[in-house]
């Protein structure tokens, strides 16, 4: 299947699996707490299962790897691996807040090839592949210019002292959908300095790639996917011209926490 036509494809599954969500939200369903305190509930499940059965008729040879389907050790041996968060930002979708999306991501050989991010509640679509530039909505995406850390904007609810020459703007729960922000100048700067998983981060990387922002974990290492341990330590995407000097900030606490880790 051409590019152009897998990405619509995976488009139009995705756009479905949001309709899916958003019929529950707001709603009654039963939600409870994972062996590591994240929640989860039962329309992440209903969401993971039709995507998963969606998505291998797409492409049937494809391995799986999702927050909510127990990892299986096959998927190493495939060429392409679909990365999957049914619900990214499920803190929101229990509490009725619209910062969550589902998040779609095919990897080929460690580098993801398209991305897809649909934020039904938000009315967004957002997406990418590979070489061809990221959209949302169908407008193409250009990532900010700043190259001054002060002032340059970060999605939170409050800042640490080491950090308050950022200025705060609005923070969805869902990260990916704070990565797209900087894809779309509504940000300059995402990071996080903690251990974090590639289904929380493959489609967004690739979306703000492609919109001209740099993508790395937050000691600055490039990203690949599918590994055997599906994690990386942290994510920081910016602005092109503020990479560099993000990592240099963000370092000691950065290399103390991946150690500590």
């Amino acid at each position: 299947m051409p590019a152009a036509d897998l990405l619509d494809a995976v488009t139009a599954i995705t756009a479905e699996a949001g309709k899916l969500a958003l019929g529950r939200w707001r709603g009654d369903f039963a939600r409870w707490q994972k062996d590591d305190a994240s929640p989860v509930s039962e329309v992440d499940l209903a969401v993971d299962a039709f995507l998963r059965a969606e998505l291998s008729r797409l492409s049937p040879r494809a391995g799986w790897l999702s927050e909510e389907t127990a990892d299986h050790p096959d998927r190493l041996a495939c060429d392409r691996v679909w990365v999957v968060d049914p619900i990214d930002g499920t803190r929101d979708y229990i509490r009725g807040r619209d910062g969550w999306c589902v998040s779609v991501a095919l990897v080929e050989r460690g580098r993801v090839m398209l991305g897809v991010l649909d934020a039904t509640a938000r009315g967004e679509m957002w997406r990418a592949a590979v070489g061809e530039g990221a959209w949302l909505n169908g407008a193409r995406l250009q990532t900010g210019t700043r190259t001054e850390l002060a002032g340059a904007r970060i999605p939170a609810d409050a800042l640490p002292k080491a950090d308050r020459l950022f200025a705060c703007v609005a923070k969805p729960n869902s990260i990916a959908l704070r990565i797209a922000m900087v894809a779309a100048d509504r940000a300059d700067l995402v990071a996080t300095l903690r251990w974090g998983h590639e289904w929380d981060i493959a489609a967004a990387a690739l979306i703000a790639t492609e919109a001209g922002a740099r993508v790395t974990d937050a000691l600055g290492v490039p990203l690949h996917f599918n590994k055997p341990d599906p994690q990386a330590f942290g994510v920081l995407a910016t602005a092109p011209g503020l990479h560099r000097a993000a990592v240099e900030h963000l370092a000691e606490r950065a290399g103390r926490l991946s150690y500590i880790g």
